[in-house]
C-alpha cells in the first residue's frame, strides 16, 4: 500500500499519516512532488490519496499530478481523503471522477474538517481552543474510517451525485476561475523581505527564487499558503493584503 498526498500547511499531511498509522502502519507515505513517488505508484495497487480542497475544487498541482500520470492509475484501488475548512460538497469526488476516467477503482472517500490555513483573510479564523477541538474531532473520524477500511466497509463521502451537486453549487461555480490555472497573484513586500530563502525552499512549485537577496515570485503559485505560513517576516500575501495569522498544525495537536 502507498499513501500519496499534497499538503500546503500540514493539515492533509497530518491526516493521511494518522490514517495510515491506523490502517497500514508499514505503508510508505509521500508527497506528490517527491522524486520517488511516481516509481512507487507504478509498483503499488492500493493507494490512499489525500489533498486539501480549495474553493470546492482540486488544487492545480493535484489535478496536474493526476492528469500528467494518467496511465499509472489503471486498475489501482484508490481511497480518497479530502481536507477542508468548510463543507466542500464533493471534495473526494473531485479526484475520484478523474481517477475513474483513467481506470482506477475508487474504494471510498473521507471528508475531514480542519483548521483554516488562509493566513491573510479574517474569515474562518478560530481560537486555538476551537482549532484543537476541530483537530481532535478529525482524528476521531480518521480512526473510525481506518477501522471501517479494515472491515471492508470504507466511508464513501463526496462520491455520489448529490455530493457533486452540493460542491458545484456551493462554491465551484462561483470561484472556478480561482483554481483552474496557477496564480500570478502572490505578493512579496520587498521592504519586509529579509531574503532568508525559507519561502523558496518550501514552495512545492519552485515558484519563488531569491534574487539580489530578495524573494521573487513567478506566475505558478498553487495557492497552498506554505510560504505565507512560514515567512518569518510575514512579508508574503496572496488573497488579502496583510498576514493575520500564520497556520501551524503543530499548534493544535
Amino acid at each position: 500500500m502507498l499513501g500519496i498526498y499534497f499538503s500546503g500547511t500540514g493539515n492533509t499531511e497530518y491526516c493521511i499519516k494518522k490514517f495510515m498509522s491506523r490502517y497500514c502502519p508499514d505503508a510508505v507515505v509521500l508527497p506528490v512532488n517527491d522524486k520517488t513517488t511516481l516509481s512507487l505508484l507504478k509498483e503499488h495497487k492500493e493507494i490512499v490519496f489525500a489533498y486539501p480542497v480549495y474553493y470546492s475544487n482540486l488544487p492545480k498541482i493535484v489535478r496536474d499530478f493526476i492528469i500528467e500520470n494518467s496511465t499509472l492509475w489503471h486498475e489501482k484501488k484508490v481511497f480518497v481523503i479530502a481536507t477542508m475548512g468548510l463543507f466542500s460538497g464533493d471534495g473526494a469526488g473531485l479526484s475520484a471522477r478523474l481517477l475513474r476516467k483513467y481506470g482506477a477503482d475508487i474504494l471510498g472517500g473521507l471528508h475531514l474538517k480542519m483548521p483554516d490555513c488562509i493566513c491573510d483573510v479574517k474569515a474562518l479564523k478560530r481560537s486555538e481552543r476551537e482549532n484543537r477541538k476541530i483537530v481532535k474531532a478529525a482524528t476521531e473520524k480518521i480512526e473510525k474510517a481506518a477501522q471501517q477500511m479494515k472491515e471492508g466497509c470504507p466511508p464513501r463521502e463526496g462520491i455520489n451525485i448529490w455530493y457533486h451537486i452540493a460542491g458545484l453549487f456551493g462554491q465551484r461555480l462561483w470561484f472556478y476561475n480561482k483554481t483552474i490555472a496557477y496564480s500570478d497573484k502572490l505578493h512579496i513586500d520587498m521592504n519586509a523581505c529579509s531574503g532568508c530563502g525559507t519561502c523558496a525552499q518550501l514552495c512545492p512549485m519552485k515558484n519563488i527564487s531569491i534574487v539580489h537577496n530578495k524573494a521573487q515570485a513567478n506566475n505558478k503559485c498553487t495557492m497552498c499558503y506554505r510560504c505565507i505560513s512560514h515567512c518569518p517576516q510575514k512579508a508574503i500575501t496572496l488573497i488579502g493584503k496583510k498576514v493575520i495569522e500564520q497556520h501551524r498544525i503543530e499548534d493544535y495537536l
